[in-house]
């Protein structure tokens, strides 16, 4: 064993987090860790596996619920392909007669890429799997001085040859020992080298780090910026009528497919008939997205006769919208609701 995965190895034995998806070796409940964690910070998801797996303690009980359901219960964890891929793949697992046991069977199941593969593989099955996330690019890139941006074709072709390479000499002589790894440079990112204020004074591989020798901690790793954040402006109308109040379900092709939300206006000049009948309950309210930022008004209307509104929105009793999975800017808006 080369002595970078030895000191890691070392250092996760002391340090490693105490996580319980890391008590079992059940494919279900890693993978289920795994999709719940990509994009959301283990202290927010740990909830929410715990969540999911009280209610659906096997793939099969998942695959059984109701896309609604799901998305119900994963409301606040944000990025909602996630859940919906996650309730497709439960449904792929079923189809195969259990979980699939190879890379490219996993690999296979919607909503999983090369990283997640991997850290599945390596740990439920011991397959020698390299991971490759935001974690391990910063430590790769720091240690070993690589300043290839990160969300290149070059740079991440790169990344992955060398996390392989590193990951071997960390295997037994049976070949095992690659889910061991992976977690344990995994949580070093986390809480060692970390994007920001990292932990150089006490790092065991300090001595071998070619930024910190060089003074670039804080340059690396380097990712190049690709993408130009949009504005979005919402206007939503909370309609109150005899105790009743309409939703509509988002469509395809947009933000938020799937969750509910009141009556909305993109065009200033749609809500124009209705002003002087609505009450302003909220104004500018900023919402930040990966790609793009919204800014969202709310209002109450209480019409006096039920109004006719589009064909897609439908009417509950208010006391129902709970049993609605929203977006967190509606449930943010919502808070402001008149009683």
């Amino acid at each position: 064993m080369n002595e970078f995965s030895l000191i890691l190895l070392k250092w996760f034995h002391e340090n490693g987090r105490d996580l319980p998806w890391r008590k079992t070796s059940d494919p279900y409940a890693i993978w289920l860790s795994e999709i719940i964690l990509q994009q959301t910070q283990v202290k927010q998801g740990w909830d929410y596996w715990e969540r999911f797996m009280r209610r659906w303690p096997t793939v099969d009980l998942l695959a059984a619920a109701s896309e609604d359901e799901v998305l119900r219960e994963w409301q606040g964890l944000g990025y909602y392909s996630r859940a919906r891929n996650l309730h497709f793949a439960a449904k792929q697992i079923v189809e195969m007669g259990g979980f699939p046991t190879t890379l490219e069977g996993i690999k296979s199941l919607k909503g999983v890429g090369d990283y997640t593969a991997a850290a599945i593989g390596s740990i439920a099955f011991g397959l020698p799997a390299a991971v490759v996330d935001g974690n391990v690019y910063r430590v790769l890139s720091r240690h070993f001085g690589i300043s290839t941006p990160i969300n290149t074709t070059e740079g991440k072709k790169e990344f992955a040859l060398l996390a392989q390479n590193l990951l071997l000499p960390a295997l037994d002589r049976a070949g095992q020992g690659a889910g061991l790894y992976n977690q344990a440079i995994m949580d070093f990112g986390a809480i060692q080298c970390t994007p920001s204020s990292p932990r150089c004074a006490d790092c065991p591989l300090m001595e071998t780090c070619m930024a910190f020798r060089e003074g670039r901690v804080a340059q690396l790793p380097v990712k190049l910026k690709t993408l130009k954040v949009k504005e979005r402006r919402l206007t939503y109308v909370y309609v109150r009528y005899q105790g009743e109040t309409a939703i509509r379900r988002r469509g395809k092709g947009d933000i938020w497919q799937g969750l509910y939300e009141p009556l909305l206006f993109e065009e200033e000049s749609s809500l124009s008939p209705l002003t002087t009948y609505l009450s302003p309950l909220k104004k500018n309210v900023k919402h930040v997205l990966t790609h793009r930022i919204l800014w969202a008004d709310f209002y109450l209307w209480e019409p006096i006769e039920r109004p006719q509104l589009p064909e897609d929105y439908f009417w509950i009793k208010e006391a129902e919208l709970d049993d609605f999975a929203k977006p967190r800017l509606v449930e943010i808006l919502l808070d402001n609701l008149i009683s």
